[in-house]
């Protein structure tokens, strides 16, 4: 059954998985608050490029201002709601959504960060789903153009993870699922909690970094200045994760009890380092495969000038380590770092980083 498919925030992602649903047939709406990206849209349809041939199609997509979005209230409503935009955004998009949705619909979130509860807050947890989007790597390069940098994760690594905050296979989590395995690897997930927190630790300790140094993925890898801290912010976050209780899963194909380790070797100096050596070697390694240029999203917004997700990533680190009366030093000055940068007080690069 094609469903009927409303997302709220065409960006990198929402326009990503749009554009696939498009093409697979499903009624699909995009709604977006950028004018000349909605009108580029309506005009020309929307492009998707890729790493490899298959992924480069262009397709018809049905676009429309958040302001046009009333008449909507004459149509049939969507069976599904698909809420893509920065978390700082979430309250209003999901208000905005429920208002267009069937009495059996449901709000998807597929965004960075933890926003479940805010999506809950406004429709209920029987109307939402989680879901994350793993080592994407997706760019709105332009008005109707988004561009992956990254392959395909295929059978080597599972991209899209959907979920029920109460943890059950349900049949809707299996319409999701097969959804998007239409453009890339899937898995439902009884572990929405534990998955999400694992991808918190990636944003957490790349994003950010981006964002203050003026770094690709790449480059912040290949320095080891930035590359340690990448590995205290990871250790720090996976800490606090486990500290709730939280069963997560493998960071950057490695178990979290190592990103700990790796992170308590470079902070009490030791000189025996065997858990850190393998970590960065590990890491050095996989860089060899990245693009020169692919940036996470942090990094990418604060280079067009975009308010940044900083206190909804690295800032969750930090409040729920105070909360469980830890610390986490690493993300509390990264933080730091970023808002020096956003606010205009310094520009990106090196130094932002390099003392903390």
């Amino acid at each position: 059954m094609n469903e009927r498919i409303l997302i709220i925030g065409a960006g990198a992602v929402g326009a990503y998985v749009g554009g696939y649903f498009a093409r697979a047939g499903h009624e699909v709406i995009l709604a977006d608050p950028w004018p000349a990206h909605v009108e580029h849209m309506q005009a020309h349809g929307l492009r998707l490029e890729g790493m490899t041939e298959p992924e480069c199609f262009s397709t018809p997509v049905r676009a429309m201002h958040l302001t046009d979005l009333q008449s909507l209230s004459k149509e049939k409503p969507a069976d599904i709601a698909f809420v893509c935009v920065k978390s700082y955004d979430t309250p209003w998009a999901a208000a905005l959504a429920k208002n267009y949705l069937a009495a059996d619909g449901f709000i998807v979130s597929l965004q960075n960060g933890i926003n479940e509860d805010a999506i809950a807050s406004v429709v209920g947890w029987n109307k939402t789903i989680g879901c994350i989007a793993s080592k994407i790597v997706v760019e709105l390069v332009e008005p109707g153009f988004v561009r992956r940098s990254v392959s395909k994760g295929g059978e080597s690594y599972t991209v899209f993870r959907v979920g029920e905050p109460h943890g059950r296979p349900t049949r809707r989590v299996e319409r999701i699922h097969d959804m998007l395995a239409d453009i890339d690897s899937v898995k439902v997930t009884t572990n929405l909690w534990g998955e999400r927190w694992s991808k918190l630790v990636q944003n957490a300790m790349g994003n950010g970094l981006s964002a203050a140094s003026g770094m690709s993925n790449k480059q912040f890898t290949q320095n080891e200045t930035t590359r340690r801290l990448s590995i205290r912010l990871a250790g720090e976050a996976v800490r606090v994760g486990q500290m709730q209780g939280l069963a997560l899963e493998k960071i950057g194909g490695i178990d979290p009890e190592l990103w700990v380790a790796a992170a308590e070797e470079l902070t009490s100096g030791a000189n025996d380092t065997p858990v850190l050596d393998e970590m960065e070697a590990k890491m050095l390694a996989q860089s060899e495969r990245m693009s020169d240029t692919a940036r996470p999203s942090m990094g990418q917004d604060m280079i067009k000038g975009r308010r940044t997700e900083i206190e909804f990533l690295n800032g969750l680190v930090v409040q729920r380590a105070n909360e469980l009366g830890l610390e986490a030093p690493a993300n509390a000055g990264l933080i730091a770092a970023v808002q020096l940068v956003e606010r205009g007080d310094a520009p990106a690069g090196l130094e932002r980083v390099q003392d903390i």
